[in-house]
């Protein structure tokens, strides 16, 4: 399937010339190595799982491309090229760190090849820098904290101490949660953004959370420095007397083993819950656990829903990029999460929020849903959407 190289370059859009309906190239673009390789590979596994479940229903053969972003934003252009240009792929999938969705952003909607984001949850994706063909398959940051805001509030928690390490991933989550509990009535009692991946000793943060006089702390932190935080915020002794709250990725599934007892009893809001009780989610669930022998994450069903979206969007007969980007911006499905539609005035997924708490299971740390939060669209937030025009 040829690809005119004008078109890649954002001079030509209109010169893709169809795919066949048996043959889409997918490029696929997670990190394998570096502080977020163990995200690729859930996403892969999740991504891998999908085609095997659906891609039988399209009659299409898909041929899958990898490259390593290393979480790295000059490297990931340098990809993001290769797959358009040199592979000349239909579509591309992927993206695990915001600051690289931002580094493909203008390469992909300039060459018009359609790009499922399977994570990276910068608001400006599907705001101010949305392009018709980037679509987003995992969760904004202000989705994801901003109806952690008035559920709180509704519990009877009026003071709040807040924390995220200081990137912009972590000012959204928590500008988010901190717009709708002040809504409610509820006051930030106290505010810290920790240095990004350096900080090694919560100790401080911790000590000015204490004497704030809040009556919950709401957190944001991924990876490793989620299992830190939660292992001194316990040795701290806070636990007891300060209540954690916070977005999910807090106690992720994919490293809430890490954490240990101490991440019992903390309270977390995500778009997926491994315990969730529908029949989508316990087929994901039973097969993600025989293929890899670990409960899946939201990495791994995001993974597993972009497969889904593209698939469904592959159904309507969409062969060329332009059509492609058009059908996946009206994809709508029943999956693991639950009723998934994407907001064609963003290209940003909808889907409802779960509360959960970590508690103790027979097999070790489970999820037990307290609640599930209406699936709202997300503010336009200053996207003007653009129509795609072959």
């Amino acid at each position: 399937m040829k690809r005119a190289i004008l078109a890649a370059l954002g001079l030509a859009t209109g010169l893709a010339v169809p795919a066949s309906a048996e043959d889409i190239k997918v490029g696929l673009m997670l990190p394998y190595s570096g502080v977020y390789a163990a995200l690729g590979n859930d996403i892969e596994a999740g991504f891998n799982l999908g085609l095997e479940h659906f891609g039988a229903e399209t009659g299409a053969t898909f041929e899958i491309i990898k490259e390593d972003t290393e979480v790295k934003p000059p490297v990931a252009l340098g990809k993001a090229k290769k797959l358009i240009l040199q592979d000349e792929v239909d579509v591309m999938a992927g993206i695990v760190s915001s600051g690289v969705l931002a580094a493909v952003r203008d390469m992909v909607h300039g060459a018009g090849v359609p790009l499922i984001v399977a994570n990276a949850g910068n608001d400006e994706a599907t705001g101010e820098q949305c392009s018709p063909f980037i679509t987003r398959m995992s969760f904004s940051n202000g989705q994801v904290n901003r109806p952690m805001g008035k559920w709180m509030y509704d519990q009877g928690i009026r003071k709040v101490f807040t924390l995220a390490p200081d990137y912009a991933a972590g000012r959204q989550m928590i500008d988010a949660f901190a717009a709708t509990f002040t809504a409610a009535g509820g006051e930030i009692v106290g505010q810290e953004f920790t240095p990004f991946q350096k900080t090694q000793d919560f100790g401080p943060y911790l000590a000015q959370a204490k004497a704030s006089g809040a009556e919950a702390v709401f957190v944001f932190y991924a990876g490793g420095e989620a299992i830190s935080f939660v292992k001194q915020y316990d040795s701290f002794g806070l636990k007891a007397e300060l209540p954690l709250y916070g977005s999910g990725f807090l106690t992720s599934s994919l490293y809430v083993e890490a954490e240990g007892p101490a991440a019992e009893g903390v309270i977390t809001a995500l778009h997926y819950v491994p315990t969730l009780d529908n029949a989508a989610n316990v087929a994901f669930s039973e097969a993600f656990k025989a293929k890899t022998g670990r409960v899946p994450s939201e990495y791994a069903v995001q993974g597993y829903d972009t497969a889904r979206a593209l698939i469904e969007a592959t159904k309507t007969g969409a062969a060329d990029r332009a059509s492609l980007a058009n059908a996946l911006r009206a994809v709508s499905f029943e999956g693991p999460r639950g009723k998934l539609a994407i907001d064609p005035a963003t290209n940003n997924v909808v889907q409802p929020i779960y509360v959960y708490e970590t508690v103790a299971g027979e097999a070790g740390l489970t999820q037990k849903v307290l609640g599930a939060l209406p699936a709202e669209a997300d503010p336009v937030n200053g996207c003007e959407m653009p129509a795609i025009t072959n």
